[in-house]
């Protein structure tokens, strides 16, 4: 049995690491400024700590084995527009926890990083090998983290995997996505599924692929936790692993929008909408090294699971 902080514990991914954590057994404390968290998604059994990660040094200390880190603002449209919140917050709250973790000799991170560090990439599928070219600060800070962490591990031996994340979707016990705003896919057809809106938006339908809608990839969010634990073992001091998290293959808009039709037996209008600037017509990850490092592959890969466990979750939510 070991001891993890997990910072961000109380949002979408964060708390399905915490509660996947318990469930193996581990000590689990939270940290968490529910500034976009909730309370409620701490897992029972977890330590919460209300605090911001600037603060870290206040509560970490030899006795955790790791630190698993999740507490980010990711909002690509507010990213744009208050971009200072995000470079304060993502970058400025990671040094201060990299400072916390040397101070208290805490060796092992794995960090939540995401697909947004590629930017529109020149081919698909995404290989960790490609270019980084981020289009907002959200993929930005992001990349200057992974930036951050390499010289770290580099420099004083911390042991890091970051895990770059392509669509994560699904849910898992109370857990499951509720943003505000709601800017996933899933999520907001869903809410059409339950008439708290009236149509979703299909952003293009001239693009170069089958149904001419974008094409994503996407990843159960119980698949994504369990790479975490995988990553856990796999990290090794003084390396920093970038792995891609992804099923491999990807899923049109429009085959979202059926699915959630079939597996909810509701209506979902559509209304057209023209093209936004800067989404690539496929965007899918090569998970190719963390398969080989970490011996991780999804479980979970139908889109009508993922679409079925979000679907459970939002009734159960809007009940």
């Amino acid at each position: 049995m070991n001891k993890f902080l997990v910072t961000g514990g109380a949002g979408y991914v964060g708390g399905v690491v915490a509660q996947r954590l318990l469930a193996a057994g581990h000590r689990v404390t939270v940290l968490d400024n529910l500034s976009t968290g909730f309370r409620e998604g701490v897992p029972e059994g977890a330590e919460f700590i209300e605090g911001d990660i600037r603060d870290a040094a206040k509560w970490l200390d030899h006795s955790y084995g790791a630190v698993l880190h999740f507490a980010a603002f990711s909002q690509v449209g507010e990213s744009v527009t208050h971009p200072e919140k995000y470079w304060e917050n993502n970058v400025g709250g990671t040094m201060a926890l990299l400072s916390a973790m040397r101070a208290a000799r805490v060796r092992t991170l794995v960090f939540s990083s995401t697909a947004a560090t590629y930017g529109e990439p020149a081919r698909t599928p995404v290989a960790e090998t490609d270019p980084t070219a981020p289009t907002n600060p959200y993929g930005a800070t992001k990349l200057a983290v992974d930036h951050m962490i390499g010289g770290e591990a580099a420099a004083h031996g911390l042991a890091a995997v970051s895990l770059r994340y392509f669509n994560v979707a699904g849910a898992a016990g109370r857990q499951g996505e509720r943003h505000d705003p709601e800017s996933h896919l899933i999520p907001l057809v869903l809410d059409v599924a339950l008439g708290r809106r009236a149509s979703v938006a299909v952003y293009g339908d001239d693009y170069p692929t089958p149904d001419g809608t974008c094409v994503r990839d996407y990843i159960h969010v119980a698949d994504l936790a369990e790479a975490h634990l995988l990553a856990l073992d796999a990290a090794r001091p003084g390396e920093h692993l970038i792995c891609n998290l992804g099923n491999g293959s990807g899923f049109s808009v429009r085959e979202v929008i059926d699915t959630v039709r079939r597996v909810t037996g509701r209506p979902v209008p559509e209304t057209a909408a023209p093209r936004r600037a800067g989404d690539p017509a496929v965007l899918v990850a090569s998970a190719a090294v963390a398969r080989d490092r970490l011996g991780w592959a999804p479980r979970r890969p139908a889109l009508a699971a993922i679409v079925s466990d979000a679907w459970e979750f939002a009734q159960g939510r809007f009940a």
